[in-house]
């Protein structure tokens, strides 16, 4: 459960920054003065094959059309959870409460040894598949019929007329797991009680013992619909990547480097997606997923994120964050640090 006391924010970045546009496969900023915008950008859109007054019309109308949304993110959040949790009724009730049936044997075996007083780095990479990609790990998570439940979950709350919020700007088809009611008594016990025993180990430079907030949300691929992901890194320290299954084609993640390293210097290596399996990588770790070629496929992606490590730099701007108070978890952010420090000290 979310620390009642303890307020969450954004960076003020949230506002200006990592605006991406789709059709020229670019993101920018944006200070609320076009003529600025004009300026830093225009030359690097002409290089993506925008370059008529009327496209750069469109680009800055998108471009504002984005920052108003994201400045109304919150009131919007609390309008659609209240009619979805007046208006929904669930196809599968007892989903929305996470139990220990609902992972693998040899998940629940990991967590175990992470636990222990005698667990370390060296033996748990062992019970792990390295992948070809630094820090990138892989392993069976959830039951083929509790992935089955949950797709089928989501489907069916996609199929009503329900207000849905989208998780981000790149992806036009998903659910943000929030609004749906899964928090609570799911996400928050698993990234607790589950995912944090593991990731304390493998990424303690990261907060992986300390990652006290999360967004979570599910990505879907379908031909005709969102069919690839662009090459990003997500706004978290740790990321779980769990792929629920469907039958699909193509598809695979590719990873390259951490995001400060040149592009030229950087060599990719895939990934492909197995249904029950989950990846945990560092957030900041540059990927993308290739496009799907038939079928669909739905993953659970939890953002995972350390107050410890964000409020000293914020990983989207790259600077001491300027805080905006929001609702919920925010991105991640509080503004009383040395109380985590002592938090994680514990932990």
């Amino acid at each position: 459960m979310m620390n009642a006391s303890k307020e969450y924010y954004v960076c003020s970045c949230f506002y200006t920054h990592n605006i991406f546009l789709q059709q020229y496969n670019i993101h920018v900023t944006y200070f609320e003065d076009d003529n600025r915008f004009l300026r830093e950008w225009k030359q690097s859109l002409a290089s993506k094959g925008c370059k008529s007054d009327d496209q750069i019309q469109k680009v800055l109308t998108q471009v504002k059309s984005e920052v108003a949304r994201r400045k109304t993110l919150g009131e919007q959040f609390l309008e659609r959870r209240e009619k979805i949790s007046e208006n929904y009724t669930p196809l599968h009730p007892h989903i929305y409460k996470l139990k220990e049936s609902y992972f693998t044997e040899e998940f629940l075996n990991i967590v175990q040894y992470a636990k222990s007083n005698t667990a370390t780095l060296e033996e748990l990479v062992k019970q792990l598949k390295s992948e070809n990609a630094k820090e990138v790990y892989s392993f069976p998570v959830f039951t083929e019929n509790f992935c089955q439940e949950f797709m089928e979950e989501i489907s069916h709350f996609e199929n009503t007329d329900l207000p849905k919020g989208r998780p981000n700007t790149m992806n036009n088809y998903g659910i943000l797991l929030n609004e749906l009611g899964f928090d609570e008594d799911f996400i928050t016990p698993f990234r607790v009680e589950y995912l944090r025993p593991i990731t304390g180990l493998l990424f303690p430079d990261w907060g992986g013992d300390c990652l006290n907030s999360h967004k979570a949300f599910i990505v879907k691929y379908k031909v005709g619909e969102d069919l690839a992901l662009n090459y990003h890194y997500d706004n978290a320290e740790v990321t779980v990547n769990v792929s629920l299954g469907q039958d699909f084609a193509g598809g695979n993640l590719y990873f390259g480097d951490m995001r400060w390293v040149p592009l030229r210097d950087t060599e990719c290596t895939e990934y492909e997606h197995r249904p029950t399996y989950g990846l945990l990588h560092r957030g900041q770790h540059m990927h993308g997923a290739m496009p799907i070629t038939s079928g669909e496929r739905y993953n659970l992606i939890i953002w995972m994120r350390s107050s410890y490590i964000r409020n000293e730099m914020c990983p989207m701007c790259g600077r001491k964050p300027t805080l905006v108070k929001t609702v919920g978890f925010g991105d991640g952010f509080t503004v009383d640090a040395p109380e985590v420090i002592n938090l994680c000290s514990t932990l």
